[in-house]
């Protein structure tokens, strides 16, 4: 495993907006990236100029791994099976395909992902 870290969507959601997770942020270990697809889900949901703001400058200051053509691929592939084994409906293999893609993407660089511990998705029909 590589020395990078990539911070999950909902960390940054829960620092920008009620400030949590600045020390777990300020404490990790490693060179800091960016998801592309973090980085859209942010800029989605950004509302403030200080929220635009500290996106500008992940994007700037943090290289951006990407999505490449074999994690689309795959992404798609692993939503098949889940919908197949699981029974799911399009809109919610819709609501893990930006999910799947952040993790697929930092799993292929070897890259560390830090998300909420506790977050489980759900699988119910």
């Amino acid at each position: 495993m590589s020395n990078f870290v990539v911070f999950d969507t909902s960390i940054f959601i829960d620092h920008l907006r009620p400030g949590r997770h600045q020390q777990r942020i300020a404490g990790t270990t490693g060179l800091v990236r960016n998801s592309a697809v973090v980085l859209a889900e942010l800029r989605r949901g950004a509302t403030t100029p200080c929220e635009q703001g500290f996106i500008e400058r992940l994007a700037r200051n943090h290289p951006i791994f990407t999505p490449t053509e074999n994690n689309w691929l795959e992404s798609g592939r692993l939503l098949c099976k889940i919908r197949v084994d699981r029974g799911l409906h399009a809109e919610k293999l819709g609501d893990l395909h930006f999910d799947l893609l952040i993790a697929l993407t930092v799993r292929s660089v070897g890259a560390r992902l830090v998300t909420h511990a506790c977050y489980q998705p759900s699988f119910r029909r």
